[in-house]
């Protein structure tokens, strides 16, 4: 019996006190323990050094610190974040030195209610499938009556190595000769007193907004998508800012606002960035995005002579193909990034200065950089993910009839070919395509467009959407839901 613990894509999540619980984060962290001794620690050697962190949310430190009495009952060393932490920031620890990696406790951009645990190994990036099914099948290990003393710990400041990591990445004094001026929406999250403590200490005028804790995050979702970002959109034309820049609840996704108060998200960033570290980095190597990134990212690829890489959804792939091969830049279209030099995970606080970075190399504002990408690359494309509600034993069968009877046109645009790696997506004449994928986790099906121009975008998204709508609604009525925009 697993106690309904199930792991996603990055970690195991659930809504606190009902399912996120003391007792089950004692069983995951001990499974968690298991793998590391077995891993890590070989017989006659000194126990290994784990690190413990946890995000803003409500009870996530006592959980931190029940997770770290377990680990030293079990025989660990073990470090204990003196404060709330970003997820980028204990993946560099972890990697910085010898460690049987970390655990954070985060539901990253999920609403307040949730909490979760995610296992970080010694390479700093995402647990794969393969280690996360043997920390599964330790779940039933925990010896009945087991119960770690209760301990005063010292705590430990993971802060000053991140950012010597930061500052040897980052060039400063081209953004500081820029005079550009920031507006940062931390959202509350772990990466108030990081990001903007940053562009602080190394002089770039900064205007910060949230940068304190909540862990309601202000009534709202911790994620950097326009609808969250509304006082920033507003603060940055009224008050003269260069750009706005955030990150979500546990520091490891971006988003950005330019200097009209227009969001730029990942589907725009990361090309614009990949760019920048070529034309003004000299920079090179494979070029790593999800199923559900944007083409914009092949193109440039192709202008360069770079290989292309598509992964499933979720940053470990991406990970995975850091760790093994040169990579320029890798990126989801959810708001992740890395790049060659840094941790194989996603890292919101160092791509937002990546941006900065590349407005002050460029002299423009983000909005014609935008343009001028789009001219070079003579591929103009607008994306875009509707999120419809459909029960979670629905989803598998509505892919499974789609790929069994796929459609051979929608509208009047004739499906060239059909990907089925992660979802399923419709490739259309180029750039036009359609990704649909189950969440898995939540009740909703993820739907994801990219086309040519504004107009061939809402002519797909509605002509697709109609063609669905019969085998969502059936489907959905035999599973005793209602499909529903979010």
């Amino acid at each position: 019996m697993t106690h309904g613990i199930v792991f996603g894509t990055d970690g195991w999540r659930a809504i606190i006190a009902e399912q996120f619980t003391m007792e089950n984060v004692q069983r995951v962290v001990y499974a968690t323990g298991l793998y590391i001794r077995e891993t890590y620690w070989q017989e006659g050697r000194q126990a290994p050094l784990v690190l413990v962190g946890y995000d803003p949310r409500f009870l996530a430190d006592r959980f931190a610190q029940r997770a770290a009495e377990v680990l030293i009952a079990m025989g660990f060393q073990v470090r204990l974040a003196d404060r709330d932490v970003p997820t980028p920031v204990i993946a560099y620890a972890a990697c910085a030195e010898a460690t049987g990696g970390a655990l954070q406790f985060t539901a990253s951009h999920n609403p307040p209610e949730y909490c979760g645990i995610k296992y970080i190994p010694h390479y700093g990036g995402p647990a794969t499938n393969a280690i996360t099914a043997k920390i599964a099948s330790h779940l039933n290990d925990l010896p009945q009556g087991f119960k770690a003393p209760s301990l005063e710990l010292k705590k430990f400041d993971f802060l000053p190595a991140y950012f010597r990591a930061i500052n040897e990445r980052i060039y400063w004094d081209k953004i500081r000769q820029s005079k550009i001026r920031v507006a940062c929406d931390t959202m509350y999250s772990t990466s108030r007193g990081y990001l903007d403590r940053l562009l602080e200490e190394n002089g770039v005028p900064v205007k910060a907004l949230h940068n304190w804790r909540d862990p309601l995050f202000g009534g709202s979702m911790p994620e950097p998508r326009f609808e969250f970002l509304q006082e920033l959109s507003k603060l940055v034309p009224a008050e003269g800012f260069d750009v706005g820049i955030a990150t979500d609840g546990d520091g490891d996704r971006f988003g950005a606002i330019d200097e009209l108060g227009n969001f730029a998200g990942a589907n725009k960033v990361l090309p614009m960035v990949a760019r920048h570290l070529v034309k003004n980095r000299g920079m090179s190597g494979a070029i790593v995005r999800t199923v559900s990134t944007t083409h914009l990212l092949d193109r440039l690829g192709e202008l360069y002579g770079f290989e292309v890489i598509e992964t499933p959804v979720g940053f470990k792939y991406i990970g995975e193909v850091m760790r093994s091969k040169t990579v320029l830049i890798g990126g989801e279209e959810s708001g992740g990034m890395s790049i060659n030099g840094h941790i194989p995970e996603k890292d919101g606080i160092m791509s937002n200065l990546l941006l900065c970075e590349m407005m002050a190399y460029e002299g423009k504002p983000l909005s014609q950089i935008w343009k001028d990408l789009q001219e070079e690359t003579g591929f103009p494309v607008c994306s875009r993910t509707n999120n419809l509600g459909l029960p979670i034993a629905a989803q598998s069968e509505l892919i499974d009839e789609l790929q069994c009877k796929p459609f051979a046109k929608i509208g009047q645009a004739r499906v060239e070919r059909l990907g089925v790696s992660d979802g399923l997506k419709f490739y259309l004449d180029s750039p036009n395509w359609v990704l649909v994928r189950r969440s898995g986790t939540e009740p909703l099906l993820r739907i994801y467009y990219e086309a040519g121009s504004e107009q061939r975008l809402h002519q797909t998204m509605s002509e697709f959407e109609l063609q669905l709508g019969p085998l969502m609604e059936a489907l959905s009525a035999k599973h005793g839901g209602t499909v529903r925009k979010h």
